[in-house]
């Protein structure tokens, strides 16, 4: 059966929402297995005054402990924006089957990240992902662009 991105990716969006509300940047994830939701986050940078606490790496944090495992072959992440490289890594590094991209960066024309690119980043290190885009692009790149922080964050991005 067909995974729904739609679906899960509503759910992500609706975290971006939250973690926006919040006063964080928008961004939302969903970890699936098996068809089922497995774990989530939301960004929390600013609110838990902690650098590392993006969408992604909050969603597998929780995923990891939830299944006390590090190993996260099989699963699906759905994010509402590209990672950033950070994420990105750990994506990769913890064996994440597929990642369903909302948003990307080249796009937003998001400065400060060069030429960076999840396919860059495969492409680097020479590892594999099954990647998916444009699921609900506009919409996560509009949420994007709606938050608050915008125009100043990108321009301590220069």
């Amino acid at each position: 059966m067909k995974p729904d991105h739609n679906h899960f990716m509503d759910r992500a969006m609706a975290l971006a929402q939250e973690a926006m509300d919040e006063g964080n940047r928008p961004a939302g994830c969903v970890i699936v297995k098996d068809g089922r939701v497995v774990g989530e986050g939301r960004n929390l940078v600013y609110t838990a005054y902690d650098p590392s606490a993006h969408g992604e790496m909050v969603a597998i944090r929780n995923v990891a402990a939830s299944l006390k495992t590090v190993e996260l072959s099989g699963c699906t992440l759905y994010t509402t924006m590209e990672p950033c490289p950070m994420c990105c890594w750990t994506i990769i590094d913890c064996g994440i089957s597929t990642l369903v991209l909302g948003g990307r960066h080249a796009s937003m024309k998001r400065k400060g990240l060069g030429a960076y690119s999840v396919e860059a980043m495969l492409a680097m290190t020479e590892r594999s992902l099954d990647l998916v885009t444009g699921v609900r692009q506009k919409e996560c790149e509009e949420m994007r662009r709606n938050w608050k922080g915008w125009e100043a964050w990108q321009q301590r991005q220069k």
